[in-house]
């Protein structure tokens, strides 16, 4: 159907000679609906019901909403147990229980071209054997904190500040003998700060660290080792029959350069490696010696709860000697020499991050 109209004037009104305006309207023609004849096998076309007998709660609780932090947080619990028995064994033997425990805590700041990585790590391990007291087998405090600021987002290279301290909580024997502690808590205790350039690419838990100028304090706070002069600081000066003139110095300070990487990658499924390294030369003591840090960690994954750790560590300073001898009156007759010192550990137990 075509209705012809004209803008502005009424049905009774006589059209000017324009051009008229058609208006053309949809007719829309229904069919009749067939109804089904044929249903297919294993179709329903009874209505549909709603029950809730069949509803099961929420195993795990929802999380609530938060605002997106610029913060990241880890927080690890490592809990490591050995023990090993006897009854009437002929090859002999002695009942032993070997324990580790490990707290580490991340806290990671990050905004444009700020980062601010933050952690701490406290290991604690002990040993007892039938028929003797408890020996400890790992002790370590170490705090780390870096500052880094990125002058775009495309390059991996960033301007950075670093600080480091390390220690250990109880006192340190030459096992047997137990009469005099070897180390203690702040005997000894480093203290890194400088400042350099830091490479770290995009995606990658890889990190290089390179330092020009960074101080390290050795802290000996213990006065009777602090007088032997361990851990490289100055020892007391004694007289001929021994007697302290002058007291040892309680901290030694250098200043060189800095070294220390980071890389912790998939090696297969569940298996982690973890590569830590350390290097510093002092500038003004005998530069070019130097001194090692590097520690090598396996992870074999289980599960969520369990896994396996194997730790390779090995430290040489120049600093720290072994085979000191000393007379009757204290006076040193041979200092003692440096040497590669070795540390591994074998574990499995409970991992819990929380």
């Amino acid at each position: 159907m075509v209705v012809t109209a004209f803008a502005g004037y009424g049905q009774d009104s006589i059209p000017p000679a324009a051009a008229p305006v058609s208006i053309t309207d949809t007719i829309v023609i229904r069919t009749a609906q067939q109804p089904v004849k044929i249903i297919p096998r294993g179709v329903s076309l009874s209505n549909p019901t709603i029950t809730f007998y069949q509803t099961k709660p929420l195993i795990r609780r929802q999380k609530r909403f938060r605002i997106p932090s610029f913060w990241e947080k880890l927080n690890e619990l490592d809990f490591q147990l050995s023990e090993v028995a006897f009854v009437n064994w002929n090859a002999g033997g002695e009942n032993a229980v070997s324990a580790l425990g490990r707290l580490y805590f991340e806290r990671n700041y990050k905004f444009r071209f700020f980062k601010w990585n933050n952690d701490l790590e406290m290991r604690f391990g002990w040993n007892a054997q039938e028929g003797r007291q408890w020996r400890k087998t790992d002790d370590a405090i170490r705090l780390s904190s870096t500052l880094d600021y990125q002058r775009d987002t495309i390059s991996p290279w960033y301007f950075s500040a670093k600080a480091n301290f390390n220690t250990q909580f109880a006192n340190g024997y030459k096992y047997p003998d137990r009469s005099a502690p070897i180390s203690r808590f702040m005997a000894p205790g480093y203290l890194f700060m400088g400042g350099g350039a830091s490479y770290i690419p995009e995606g990658k838990e890889f990190k290089l660290y390179l330092s020009p100028v960074t101080f390290k304090s050795t802290f000996v706070l213990d006065q009777t080792l602090a007088n032997q002069g361990a851990f490289g600081v100055q020892g007391a000066i004694r007289d001929a029959e021994g007697n302290i003139i002058t007291p040892g110095k309680k901290v030694y300070r250098e200043l060189g350069f800095l070294l220390t990487n980071s890389w912790k990658f998939q090696v297969a499924k569940n298996v982690e490696l973890d590569h830590r390294l350390g290097l510093y030369t002092d500038y003004l003591n005998n530069f070019g010696n130097i001194d090692v840090d590097w520690q090598l960690t396996t992870t074999f994954t289980v599960n969520e709860f369990i896994s396996a750790t194997l730790l390779v560590h090995f430290i040489y300073d120049d600093d720290i000697k072994f085979d000191r001898v000393e007379d009757d009156n204290g006076l040193v007759i041979d200092p003692g020499v440096p040497r590669l010192q070795f540390r591994q550990q074998l574990g499995i137990g409970i991992n819990y991050k929380f």
